[in-house]
């Protein structure tokens, strides 16, 4: 067990009537779009607009800074009141969650290239031009925040996405005996909306059905990380086109 010191798991995993891993997931979510709120409100609404637009390496940074609470929570929630998060998690990398997880990830790329085809002809071109990686191209200038925006993108991101959505949720879910497969369904609807791009809802499902293909094939969070982040690697190269 990996447990913080002096601690104990909670009984029959429950805390204050709920798994665990629901609370940990409902918690880090809320704090996660409140300490975005605060940002946007507070330092990026005043600072921004006095900055060039190709000098907001920074900015962007720190716009991920949010995301750490989503993987913090589950973390935190795991050690002191699950099993830990070897346990829990199975994040101790092996051999088969990275086969897995690369097969996945592939799966997710194809996935979101075949129904992004499909969006492109709903929505047409202007579908792509307002693009996450676009934006991002154009707010950074140096190749050294450009290095850390890649990190972040295919190392922090799915760390610490894949411990709220395929850790605590499916967790959670499967305390209460829900099938796997609707779990499966669950947190990539749950994964896509997240996100916060409504013309982009369905590919990120897709991506989600994919990515938590690995989680359910070897029962750990370690094969969906790498599912994500080979999911993440194309787009966050596709940055280096701006140096």
């Amino acid at each position: 067990m990996e447990h913080d010191e002096g601690s104990q798991p909670a009984r029959d995993g429950l805390v204050l009537g709920a798994h665990w891993g629901l609370l940990a997931f409902i918690i880090s979510l809320s704090l996660y779009y409140l300490l975005s709120l605060l940002l946007t409100g507070f330092v990026f609404d005043g600072l921004v607009t006095t900055w060039d637009l190709s000098d907001l390496g920074p900015f962007v940074l720190l716009a991920f800074l949010p995301n750490l609470l989503l993987g913090l929570g589950p973390v935190y929630a795991s050690r002191k009141w699950g099993g830990g998060i070897r346990s829990d998690f199975g994040l101790l990398l092996t051999g088969r969650d990275v086969r897995v997880g690369l097969a996945c990830g592939g799966f997710s790329l194809l996935a979101a290239y075949v129904l992004n085809l499909l969006l492109l002809q709903v929505y047409g071109s202007e579908y792509l031009s307002d693009s996450a990686t676009n934006v991002l191209r154009d707010m950074m200038s140096g190749v050294g925040w450009l290095v850390l925006a890649v990190i972040v993108l295919v190392v922090v991101a799915p760390l610490t996405e894949e411990l709220l959505f395929r850790g605590a949720l499916w967790g959670g879910l499967a305390y209460y005996r829900v099938p796997p497969w609707v779990i499966l369904v669950l947190t990539a609807l749950v994964f896509a909306q997240v996100h916060g791009e409504p013309s982009r809802t369905l590919a990120l499902f897709g991506q989600g059905i994919a990515i938590g293909a690995a989680r359910m094939i070897t029962g750990r969070v370690s094969a969906s990380i790498v599912a994500h982040a080979t999911n993440n690697l194309p787009p966050a190269l596709l940055l280096f086109s701006a140096a």
